[in-house]
């Protein structure tokens, strides 16, 4: 079967499509014919060669999220999942394939009003977003900057900061047109990279939700409220500096918090509950799924150009 593949670390040149042979499901696992594969930003780093440190090798078939239909189970699995419409997620890679395989824990039933191209633009972000504004201790009036708004994690959290009443929802982005388009999700106010841009903007945040870090984090501990949280749910941007710690010590007497969030460390009950109520919210109508362009498994090198130069709004969807 035809798979993607990092051949080389380094840019997207490195992808490749490359022949697999397929295989059976193991003791609780299943087999998913792929419709639809996401895109993410850590796919992208893990590309880079950035986490080869964590035992990521050169061979490595990327992609953490698929949808499509079950056509196996391993031992220990019902037989009925075989047919059945789902989304899944295969962990730190193996999603980049025409045929998956996924723990059957990892398994979520689709609604019939959702399409899989919708469920892996919605399956991974929407679980950080909500984990990750519960791991800030959001609460109902404050004040929320989301940092790097234009990616699938940052437009979730936009829409459900907006919806469980935040007293503001900021965004940084890097143009005109994605500020307009946050703005129809729930964003109050559109800044730049930088955090600025906008007179009547909050003067500090209550809560930070930052999927970039990258060298510039620090300097937005500055835009924390007394004890404002700052949590990185992603490092799209790279790492921030090793000293980065020096700005929470030199503002100390604001009792500001930083954290990171990794859905992770969610039980994988409390993880499969809010997806499935997701699902069926965005089933609904309820919640926006924004996918930024679908391609061809095979343009994966294109995705990760588009992802690579910052193009992407949403989300990039591969089919086989």
């Amino acid at each position: 079967m035809k798979a993607v593949a990092i051949k080389e670390f380094g840019g997207p040149e490195g992808l490749t499509v490359i022949d697999i042979s397929g295989r059976a499901p193991a003791q609780g696992q299943v087999s998913i014919a792929t419709e639809a594969i996401g895109v993410g930003g850590v796919d992208v780093v893990i590309r880079s060669g950035a986490l080869a440190a964590y035992g990521f090798r050169e061979g490595h078939v990327p992609g953490g999220e698929v949808a499509g239909t079950v056509t196996a189970v391993g031992d220990g699995v019902d037989p009925a999942w075989v047919g059945q419409r789902v989304w899944a997620f295969t962990g730190t890679g193996g999603g980049y394939v025409e045929q998956a395989i996924a723990p059957i824990a990892e398994v979520l039933p689709l609604p019939a009003s959702l399409s899989a191209v919708d469920a892996v633009t919605l399956g991974s972000s929407g679980v950080v977003a909500h984990f990750g504004l519960s791991h800030a201790c959001f609460s109902l009036g404050e004040a929320v900057l989301v940092r790097g708004a234009a990616g699938s994690i940052g437009i979730m959290t936009v829409q459900l900061a907006a919806k469980v009443g935040a007293g503001a929802v900021a965004v940084t982005t890097s143009s005109h047109e994605r500020g307009r388009r946050l703005r129809d999700l729930g964003a109050t106010h559109v800044l730049d990279r930088s955090g600025e841009g906008e007179a009547d903007a909050p003067a500090g945040y209550d809560v930070i939700i930052d999927v970039v870090a990258g060298e510039d984090m620090p300097s937005f501990f500055d835009r924390l409220n007394p004890n404002g949280r700052l949590v990185a749910v992603g490092a799209v941007g790279g790492q921030p500096p090793a000293d980065f710690g020096t700005k929470l010590m030199a503002g100390f007497q604001k009792s500001m918090s930083f954290a990171t969030f990794s859905a992770a460390t969610v039980a994988e009950p409390a993880r499969r509950a809010v997806r499935m109520e997701q699902f069926a919210a965005a089933g609904r109508g309820e919640l926006q799924t924004v996918v930024h362009e679908v391609l061809p498994l095979e343009h994966a090198v294109l995705a990760h150009q588009k992802m690579d130069a910052g193009e992407v709004f949403g989300r990039i969807v591969l089919t086989p």
